[in-house]
């Protein structure tokens, strides 16, 4: 069962301003926002060079 991971990425004010504006506007949590488009990044890099499959951890 997939779980939640929590990530910290330092940058500047004003692009988690934007981000939080964005979030705003879309009825989304900041959060949720990150999420949103890092889902659609890793979509677009996989439409291009194909799935990525990574290793199961032991």
């Amino acid at each position: 069962m997939p779980t939640d991971t929590k990530f910290t990425f330092r940058t500047k004010k004003n692009i988690i301003d934007k981000i939080m504006y964005i979030a705003q506007k879309e009825c989304r949590t900041t959060s949720k926002e990150i999420e949103y488009l890092v889902l659609k990044k890793i979509a677009e890099y996989e439409a291009q060079y194909g799935e990525i499959v990574l290793e199961q951890k032991k």
